[in-house]
């Protein structure tokens, strides 16, 4: 069965089999008065003008473009999804700028969220994961990255990478499953962190290895969570056993993170909110992928975003994700995060686009197959209620949603789960 996508105003290709950086990230493809023709789960052509019509026959669904922007399913390469409860009680802290890293010491932050998500059962984590990610669908993301690490031991870190294998099988949203047991220390580690760490290395870490429950491993490198020395240890052992490696880099303040992303060739390096100079060089020189999550540098009022502009200079490969948690990004919005991009970046909205689909797809290994509208790629689609690119970010705070189309199913119409 083919599905045509006709007369669409603006259609975002963000064509590329590699993550763009430089000039390089303005290139987005566009056409104007562009058609999509999808033949069951993969593109099958791409045009402008009429052409589409050969296509056409008796069986063939057809969507007007008219008035609309189609880009690539949206694709967020840093997600905490998996989790129960919510912070909600946090924000008097924040607004009496109480700074994130003391409200972890003081056994808020993560370690909140590690106490309702231990006492959650695999059902309710699997239910509340799923509403999460119904709305994101909604918002036009078809693929995401989901990290664990609100377990912080063997029975509820593999219990959260479980729900990640369950609706990765059982929702339209792939998920793409990263283990993230050094996301903090465990309150019942607190006097002695290296036992902690020797469990990671040596039981919990080859166990996912086994099971084959993660593809990533990654770790919160930060003052006051772990140390580079530290963070060098377990993503050097968990390169060792057959795992790529991603990081949480420098989020608050410059620890040599981007530089350690270099150094172990991490497949991303994420935050980066105050990577120096050196770093960013040795991201650059490594072909480290900058997940940059502005949403939570506005979330934490840290009164500054990761420096985008001289990243996108010194040619470091740029994505863009929602960071989803319960704590500092609770969002499951890719759109809000491209407007927030746009204004507290500074990136451009070609930029924009290419680091949340082509980028995204890079960040997390899967270029070949999504992120970008090419033939023989799989048919991830989103279309959007917006006349042009530049008006879908200058738009914000609604879901410009209009339909979206994943493996070639139509799983949103008219903004509403079909």
């Amino acid at each position: 069965m083919r599905t045509i996508i006709k007369n669409i105003d603006c259609l975002v290709t963000c064509r590329g089999g590699s993550a763009k950086t430089g000039k390089g990230l303005m290139d987005a493809g566009i056409i104007n008065q562009g058609f999509v023709v999808i033949n069951n789960e993969f593109i099958e052509a791409i045009g402008q003008g009429e052409d589409y019509k050969k296509y056409l026959d008796n069986d063939s669904i057809v969507i007007d473009g008219e008035g609309k922007t189609v880009t690539p399913g949206l694709i967020d390469s840093h997600t905490h999804v998996v989790y129960s409860g919510s912070r909600e009680f946090e924000l008097p802290l924040k607004l009496s700028k109480v700074g994130y890293i003391d409200i972890l010491k003081a056994g808020g932050g993560i370690l909140s969220s590690v106490r309702d998500t231990r006492a959650a059962s695999l059902d309710k984590l699997t239910k509340e994961t799923k509403k999460r990610m119904d709305l994101m669908l909604l918002h036009g993301t078809t693929t995401i990255e989901s990290k664990s690490g609100y377990g912080l031991n063997l029975e509820d870190e593999m219990k959260m990478l479980q729900v990640n294998k369950e609706l990765n099988s059982g929702h339209p949203v792939d998920i793409v499953s990263t283990y993230l047991g050094a996301h903090a220390v465990p309150e019942e580690y607190k006097e002695n962190r290296e036992a902690y760490i020797k469990m990671m290395i040596d039981e919990i870490i080859p166990r996912v290895k086994k099971e084959n429950l993660a593809e990533f491993v990654d770790c919160f490198c930060e003052e006051g969570v772990f140390t580079i020395e530290e963070s060098r240890r377990i993503l050097q052992s968990a390169k060792e056993i057959g795992f790529k490696v991603k990081i949480h880099a420098d989020e608050v303040v410059s620890t040599g993170g981007a530089e350690l992303a270099g150094e172990l060739k991490a497949f991303s390096a994420e935050h980066l909110v105050a990577a120096s100079e050196k770093g960013m060089r040795a991201m650059a020189e490594n072909n480290v992928i900058a997940v940059l999550l502005p949403t939570t540098s506005f979330y934490l009022m840290l009164e500054k975003f990761a420096n985008a502009r001289r990243m996108v200079e010194l040619g470091v490969p740029i994505a863009l994700a929602t960071d989803c948690n319960p704590g500092t990004s609770p969002t499951e919005s890719l759109q809000i995060v491209m407007t927030y991009a746009c204004f507290g970046l500074k990136l451009l909205p070609e930029e924009i686009i290419n680091a949340v689909t082509i980028n995204a797809a890079c960040a997390i290994g899967r270029q070949k197959e999504i992120g970008s509208i090419e033939i023989n790629k799989k048919a991830d689609i989103a279309v959007f209620n917006a006349k042009n690119l530049n008006y879908l970010i200058y738009h914000f705070g609604v879901n410009a949603v209009d339909v979206v189309i994943k493996n070639g199913n139509i799983v949103v119409k008219g903004g509403v789960r079909c």
